[in-house]
């Protein structure tokens, strides 16, 4: 096994990656990062399709790439789908810069494969270098904490099992391959802010702080230990002052050293800035007044936060899927892992299925309670019904509207933040499993 394979695979692990499992859609542009990576993982018994996008944004190049990609799987033996888009429409909807009308296009696209495909993942080919520039993109910008840990190992359904390598090592494993590869001319322009960061800022950095970069992404490392310590005080403070349907809002004004840094945290899942979190503070002793994001209002009552979520979608539930972290009508983060990494909790916004519960393409809906609804929850023998577990755990008539129910083709598996149901369960016989956790 060569050194970078070797380093691939250690990752595969945090990256919720298994060879010989599930395919895994590698996206391929056909430069030296994506084709390393799409190699390494058949050279580790990983079951890989790729996935190329031709944007058009460079004329007979966008095709020489495509072809290249074409190419490297028909060598490497591996089903390629390639996607032509047309980016200047989608600019012409929204108004988005290039670079972000791509983005949208390619994970949109992305998803959809993952779901026809039933694929453990997206990988893509983030590397060390990579993570340093977002770093200084971030920083410049002015992020906060989260801004500036850099790339996770997987987030989502985005896997990044070459974080952990240099560009010099991508390029070393190729020559040890032969394999071929092709270069966009447009990393040579200076016209966006990461090909300055990478082709000048960087190299400067280098040349007059020699070892620098090294410093840089031991800081990376550092905050990243940071992040999880204070995301675990947030989760804390989130059970202290939020409920499905309110947030505290006097009670945490009164007992947090900073209230706004904190409000911010707590709305943020439901779509709100940092300028929202001030503006409602500013008219904290005022009720009456509401604030939008999308289809969540956060009408001020008295000290209280109320939500509400008013569009139809919220109202009368949607299709989901488990196979990438759900944003809306509810925030709920979803990783899969192995049964070997199994720790349950009793957290009640964490919920832990089994694998098969994505068998057989199911609909899977997150919805409001009805009444008559009844579940089978987890330790119990029989059904209940929702509302007396609604009942039992003092839910308010307000936090019964606001509350969510995860259904798999109509049978309740959670009544979320709440009470799991036994269908699924995780079980001596389980290889993987799925978490699901809730952001209120």
């Amino acid at each position: 096994m060569l050194p970078l394979e070797s380093k691939i695979a250690e990752a595969l692990p945090s990256c919720g990656i298994e060879p010989g499992g599930k395919p895994v859609i590698v996206a391929l542009s056909g430069g030296a990062d994506s084709v390393a990576l799409l190699a390494a993982l058949c050279a580790l018994g990983c079951s890989c399709v790729a996935a190329h996008c031709n944007f058009r944004l460079r004329g007979a190049e966008s095709d020489r790439d495509m072809r290249s990609a074409r190419d490297l799987c028909a060598h490497l033996g591996v089903d390629c789908y390639i996607k032509e888009f047309d980016v200047d429409a989608r600019r012409r909807a929204t108004g988005e810069s290039v670079e972000m009308a791509c983005r949208e296009l390619r994970y949109a696209w992305f998803g959809d494969l993952l779901d026809k495909l039933r694929a453990q993942c997206i990988a893509v080919a983030h590397h060390i270098e990579d993570n340093a520039e977002s770093f200084f993109l971030n920083l410049l910008r002015g992020s906060g904490l989260a801004g500036l840990t850099g790339m996770r190992a997987r987030n989502g359904y985005v896997a990044r099992p070459m974080l952990g390598l240099t560009r010099r090592q991508i390029e070393d494993y190729l020559a040890s391959r032969g394999l071929p590869f092709v270069v966009d001319s447009s990393n040579a322009s200076n016209e966006y802010k990461r090909n300055r960061l990478r082709n000048v800022v960087i190299p400067t950095i280098e040349e007059h702080f020699p070892g620098g970069m090294g410093g840089v992404r031991q800081s990376i490392a550092h905050l990243t230990d940071n992040r999880r310590l204070y995301d675990a005080l947030i989760e804390q403070k989130r059970k202290a002052y939020v409920t499905p349907s309110a947030i505290d809002l006097a009670a945490l004004v009164a007992a947090e050293p900073e209230p706004r840094i904190l409000l911010y945290e707590l709305i943020k899942p439901l779509g709100f800035n940092m300028t929202h979190a001030s503006d409602i503070l500013a008219s904290v002793s005022r009720s009456g007044l509401v604030f939008m994001a999308g289809d969540t209002a956060l009408e001020l009552d008295r000290g209280v936060l109320r939500i509400n979520a008013s569009g139809s979608l919220a109202a009368e539930g949607a299709e989901v899927s488990l196979r990438r972290d759900i944003l809306a009508p509810a925030h709920i983060l979803i990783g899969e892992h192995l049964v070997a990494e199994f720790k349950p909790g009793r957290d009640p916004n964490v919920a832990y299925f089994d694998i098969c519960v994505m068998d057989g393409d199911p609909k899977m809906a997150l919805r409001h309670w009805q009444r008559g609804d009844r579940m089978t929850p987890f330790g119990s023998e029989g059904s209940r019904l929702v509302s007396d577990l609604y009942a039992n755990a003092k839910y308010s008539a307000a936090d019964k509207r606001g509350a969510w129910l995860l259904t798999r083709d109509g049978v309740i598996l959670w009544a979320v933040g709440l009470r799991q149901s036994a269908h699924f369960a995780v079980t001596p016989e389980t290889r993987r499993y799925l978490r699901l956790e809730y952001r209120p």
